[in-house]
């Protein structure tokens, strides 16, 4: 049993600056130290959907539940651990994805990998995988006990800056966030989201953007779940 295979020469026009940076990039672009996980972490896999419809490019976000005993309410790409009858990342990717949200595999094109990112708090070593969805259906939580919601965000959003802030944790470090509807992405799925936005050519600097901390990020996503997108 192989991973199913990456094919980058397959993404369409829009995404193609992001496939093709992707073959140079590092850790060091994520903010994270160039150096390989150890291999003791686990290993895992994220899978970063794109998809476009009647108002524009998007991508593929859900909200964990909040009764959940790890990360409850946090906002992240499907994944999970890569399971030993796993063939690889991407097809861990896959599979969690269709388990998470009901996404099918056959309507997932691979496009590419990006490096591997050591997660150290849940002691992850995860793979982003870069797709395109060629075939999009309908998705919703599969288990409301492990997802709460699921949405398609449009990169237009996510790079308008009246959406994006900076948390400041506890530590006295701050990283970046995106107000969406009903959803803070913020900590490894903020970080990821905003070096991926970056790569692809849709995002800018973010030195005006707003330093909040959590409490104050969460208010602001709660305000704009009342706005909607295009509100």
């Amino acid at each position: 049993m192989t991973d199913p295979v990456v094919d980058g020469s397959a993404a369409p026009e829009w995404l193609a600056p992001l496939v093709r940076r992707s073959a140079d990039v590092d850790q060091g672009h994520f903010g994270w130290p160039r150096l390989r996980p150890p291999r003791s972490a686990r290993p895992a896999a994220v899978l970063i959907l794109f998809g476009e419809d009647a108002d524009g490019p998007d991508v593929l976000l859900l909200r964990r539940a909040d009764g959940l005993s790890s990360h409850p309410g946090q906002v992240a790409f499907p994944g999970g651990s890569i399971d030993p009858s796993d063939a690889g990342p991407v097809a861990a990717a896959l599979r969690e994805a269709q388990e998470e949200v009901g996404a099918p595999p056959a309507g997932v094109r691979p496009l590419a990998l990006l490096p591997e990112l050591h997660v150290p708090h849940s002691g992850f070593r995860v793979t982003p995988v870069v797709a395109h969805w060629r075939d999009p259906s309908p998705v919703a939580p599969v288990d409301l006990g492990e997802t709460r919601a699921v949405a398609r965000v449009p990169l237009s959003w996510l790079v308008d800056p009246a959406n994006r802030l900076r948390v400041r944790l506890r530590d006295g470090r701050a990283g970046p966030a995106f107000v969406v509807p009903g959803m803070l992405v913020w900590g490894f799925t903020g970080v990821l989201l905003a070096g991926v936005l970056e790569l692809g050519g849709w995002s800018s600097g973010w030195d005006d953007a707003p330093e909040l901390d959590l409490d104050e990020a969460w208010r602001a996503a709660e305000s704009a779940a009342d706005v909607g997108f295009g509100g």
